[in-house]
C-alpha cells in the first residue's frame, strides 16, 4: 500500500464525511420492508407499556429535578391522559418527597416533563409515573450539592450517537456505574439523516430508523425522537442518571448554524427557520432540559465549592456561517463569533464570579487549534490550505473569537478551566495554548508542507504557556476513521497525528505539540475525576457492531490544581467511595395479563393531527404478522384501504396524505394479529 498517495487522502475524506456530509433522500410513503425479520429484536418492550421510551431526568440544582416520561395511549383519539408522579428517597418508592398530577397531550406528543422543587441539595432520589392502571420503570436521579466540603464528583461525558452507526453499549456501561453525578451529553443525540443515509451497512436492516427520510417536520423529528428512546441501552443509561445535554448539529442538521446549515437547501427542504424551530421543539419536548421561553440551551450548574459546569451553544444561538477557506480574510475578522455578544459576556461572567475550584465548560466543538494540513500536502492531490480547510466547523473557524477567550482567560488569570468538546467521532486531550506551534506558510509555496517548529508562546515539554487544558469524547456510535479506511490505515495517521515524516525521510516537525492523546479508532465516552486537587479524563471503549457487554479502560490524561496543563495517569481514576442503589430493572407492579396480540403491535405517535395534506402514523410490531389498516368515517363506512401485507417484526412510519378528503373526522383502524386499535384523525 502506498501510504502517501492513498492513506493521506482517505484520512481528509474521513472527516469530509464528518464536516460536510448532506444526504437528501426521496420521501416515500407506506410502508418499510426488513430483508430478514429474525434478526430483528423487539421493536419495544412490552413490560414497559405504555412508558415505552422509559424515564429520564435532568437539569439538577440543589433543589430541584426535570423528571420526564412519556405515554402512549392505546388509541390516538386526541383526548389527554392523566397521570400521577412521586419522587422519593428509596427505590420502592414509598418514602416519598413530592408528588401530583400531570396531563399528557396531544399538542406535546404525549411527553411529560415536570420541574420538581423544594428538594435537598446532594441527595439521590428515584420517581416514577402512572398512568392507564400502569407503571413507568422507576428512575434514579440526585440533586447537585452545594457549599463547601464537596470533595469528589465524577461525570460521565457523551456525544454522537448515530443509531444506524451501531449499538449502544457505551450507554449501557454507563448505566452500570452507581458514582456518576449526571451524564453530560454534548451533542448529536439523534441523527437527522435518512434511513441509511450515514450508517454501518451491515446493520441498515437491524436498526431500522423512522422515518426513513431525512427528518424536516416537526412531526418527523418526534418520530426520530421515538425511534432512538425505544433502544434499551438508551432507556438504561437515562434511567439510572440525569442528563445535561445541549444540542450539536444533527439535532437539526449537518453543520448548521444560526441562519442555515450545510445540511438544508432553501427552496428543497423548505424554510430554515421553520426546520429549526420544528428541531427545537422537539428537542424541548423530548429530552429532560428545563423550559425556558428562548428554547436557549446555554446555561450553568453549580456543584458546590468545587466544579461550576457552564454548558454553551456553539451551534445554533449565534454561530455565523462557516468559511471553509483559510485564505479568506474575513476568517480572521476579530468580529467573527461562534457564541454571539450576549452569550460570550455571559460565559466570562460566569468565568469571573465563579468561586468553585473547577471551571468546566462544555460545548460542542473542538476548542484547541488542530493542524491537519499536512495530510492533504503530503497525499500531493491537495493543498495544505485545502486541507486545512475542512476543518472549519471547529473552533479553528472562528480563530479571533477563541484567541479571545484564552487572552480572558490569561489576563484575568483563570487556573482550572478544562473544556469539553464532543462532534468529531475522535478522543483527544489537548493543553489549550494560544499559539501551539509556528506554522511558516509565507515562504511555503502552495501546495507544498510547511515545517512547523517550536513557538516562543508555548513549550510541549514543560506545558509553559498553556492556559488551560481540553479533552475530548469520542462517538458512542457515530463511524469513525476506521469504520471509513479500515484499522490499518487508521493506526498510521493516529500515530501521524503528533509527528510527520514525508516518506524520503523529511522529518516536517510536530503539527500538534499541544495534542497529548489523540484516538481515532475506538468508541465510548470519558468519565471525567474532579477532586480539589486535580481534574482527569478517563477514557473507556466499548464495540459497536454487535450487542456487547465489554469495555476496555486505555488511558487517562490529568490537570493539577493551578497548573493549567495536561499529564498522563498511571491508572484510571478510582470510583467515589460512595454508590447509588440502581434503580429497579423492571416497573413496580409488572401486569402480564395483557393479551400477546396487544402487547405485540403498539401505535406509537401520529403527528400532525389535525392535517390538511398528510399525517404520518408511526408503530411497531414486535413480531411478524398480518396487518390491516383502514380509514373510516365516523359511521363506520370504509373511506380507504392504507395497508394490507405481513410486515416481520420492526418500527414502521405509514404516511397518509389527505388527498381528496373532505373536512371532518376518520377513524383509523389498525388489525394485526385478531386485535384492533383504532385512531381518531382529524381533516381541517
Amino acid at each position: 500500500m502506498n501510504c502517501r498517495s492513498n492513506s493521506i487522502c482517505l484520512l481528509l475524506l474521513f472527516f469530509l464525511q464528518i464536516n460536510l456530509l448532506g444526504q437528501y433522500l426521496e420521501l416515500t410513503l407506506t410502508k418499510h420492508h426488513r430483508t430478514d425479520a429474525q434478526t430483528i429484536t423487539a421493536a419495544f418492550n412490552t413490560d414497559w407499556a405504555p412508558f415505552y421510551h422509559g424515564v429520564a431526568s435532568g437539569d439538577p440544582t440543589a433543589n430541584s429535578v426535570i423528571i420526564w416520561t412519556r405515554v402512549t395511549p392505546d388509541s390516538m383519539d386526541g383526548e389527554p391522559i392523566q397521570g400521577t408522579w412521586k419522587l422519593a428517597t428509596d427505590t420502592q418508592l414509598e418514602q416519598v418527597v413530592a408528588e401530583g398530577d400531570f396531563t399528557a397531550s396531544e399538542d406535546r406528543d404525549y411527553t411529560v416533563k415536570i420541574d420538581v422543587q423544594g428538594l435537598l441539595p446532594g441527595l439521590t432520589y428515584y420517581y416514577g409515573f402512572e398512568a392507564m392502571g400502569k407503571s413507568s420503570l422507576t428512575g434514579k436521579t440526585k440533586t447537585t450539592p452545594e457549599g463547601t466540603g464537596v470533595e469528589h464528583l465524577r461525570f460521565g461525558v457523551v456525544s454522537c450517537s448515530n443509531y444506524q452507526a451501531g449499538y449502544f453499549n457505551a450507554y449501557h456501561r454507563l448505566a452500570e456505574r452507581h458514582d456518576l453525578e449526571a451524564i453530560i451529553h454534548l451533542g448529536d443525540y439523534i441523527y437527522e439523516y435518512g434511513n441509511g443515509g450515514v450508517a454501518d451497512p451491515d446493520l441498515v436492516d437491524l436498526r431500522p430508523i423512522e422515518p426513513i427520510n431525512e427528518i424536516i417536520t416537526l412531526e418527523e423529528y418526534r418520530i426520530r425522537y421515538s425511534t432512538y428512546r425505544l433502544d434499551t441501552n438508551l432507556v438504561r443509561v437515562q434511567q439510572q442518571h440525569p442528563m445535561i445535554a445541549i444540542w450539536d448539529d444533527h439535532e437539526s442538521a449537518n453543520n448548521s448554524w444560526v441562519g442555515g446549515a450545510n445540511n438544508h437547501t432553501p427552496g428543497v427542504e423548505g424554510d430554515w427557520e421553520d426546520r429549526k424551530a420544528a428541531a427545537k421543539q422537539a428537542y424541548f419536548e423530548w429530552m429532560p432540559i428545563r423550559e425556558n421561553a428562548e428554547q436557549s440551551v446555554y446555561r450553568s450548574f453549580s456543584y458546590g465549592n468545587l466544579v461550576d459546569l457552564i454548558m454553551l451553544d456553539t451551534r445554533l444561538e449565534a454561530r455565523e456561517q462557516q468559511i471553509y477557506d483559510i485564505d479568506n480574510p474575513d476568517l480572521y475578522d476579530p468580529g467573527r463569533t461562534i457564541l454571539g455578544t450576549t452569550q460570550k459576556q455571559w460565559l466570562k461572567d460566569q468565568l469571573l464570579n465563579s468561586t468553585a475550584k473547577w471551571k468546566v465548560i462544555g460545548q460542542q466543538v473542538v476548542f484547541s487549534e488542530f493542524n491537519v494540513g499536512w495530510g492533504a500536502a503530503l497525499d500531493g492531490s491537495s493543498t495544505y490550505q485545502e486541507g486545512e480547510a475542512l476543518f472549519l466547523d471547529i473552533w479553528d473557524g472562528y480563530p479571533a473569537e477563541r484567541e479571545e477567550l484564552l487572552q480572558f482567560f490569561e489576563d484575568n488569570q483563570l487556573d482550572n478551566v478544562v473544556v469539553m468538546a464532543g462532534d468529531l467521532h475522535t478522543s483527544f486531550a489537548f493543553d489549550l495554548t494560544k499559539k501551539p506551534v509556528e506554522i511558516d506558510l509565507q515562504n511555503t509555496p502552495n501546495g507544498e508542507l510547511p515545517f512547523y517548529g517550536p513557538s516562543d508562546e508555548y513549550d510541549a515539554e514543560t506545558g509553559e504557556g498553556s492556559i488551560a487544558v481540553e479533552f475530548a469524547t469520542p462517538s458512542i456510535t457515530s463511524s469513525n476513521f476506521n469504520e471509513t479506511v479500515g484499522e490499518l490505515i487508521a493506526q498510521i495517521f493516529q500515530n501521524q497525528m503528533n509527528q510527520v515524516f514525508d516518506l524520503t525521510g523529511v522529518d516536517y516537525g510536530n503539527p500538534n505539540p499541544h495534542m497529548k492523546f489523540v484516538n481515532l479508532i475506538d468508541h465510548g465516552y470519558f468519565i471525567l475525576d474532579v477532586k480539589p486537587d486535580s481534574a482527569q479524563a478517563n477514557w473507556y471503549y466499548s464495540p459497536i457492531h454487535e450487542i456487547d457487554d465489554s469495555e476496555a479502560f486505555v488511558q487517562a490524561w490529568y490537570t493539577l490544581d493551578t497548573e493549567n496543563r495536561l499529564r498522563q495517569a498511571t491508572e484510571e481514576s478510582s470510583p467515589k467511595s460512595g454508590m447509588d442503589d440502581p434503580a429497579p430493572y423492571d416497573p413496580p407492579g409488572l401486569m402480564t395479563s395483557v393479551s400477546a396480540a396487544q402487547t405485540d403491535l403498539a401505535i406509537l405517535g401520529i403527528n400532525p393531527n389535525p392535517f390538511s395534506e398528510k399525517t404520518s402514523i408511526h408503530f411497531g410490531l414486535n413480531k411478524k404478522m398480518p396487518v390491516k389498516i383502514g380509514l373510516f368515517d365516523v359511521q363506520g363506512k370504509l373511506v380507504k384501504n392504507l395497508m394490507n401485507a405481513e410486515l416481520p417484526a420492526g418500527l414502521y412510519t405509514l404516511e397518509m396524505s389527505a388527498g381528496e378528503l373532505g373536512a371532518g373526522v376518520y377513524l383509523m383502524r389498525i388489525m394485526a394479529a385478531g386485535h384492533s386499535k383504532t385512531i381518531k384523525v382529524i381533516k381541517k
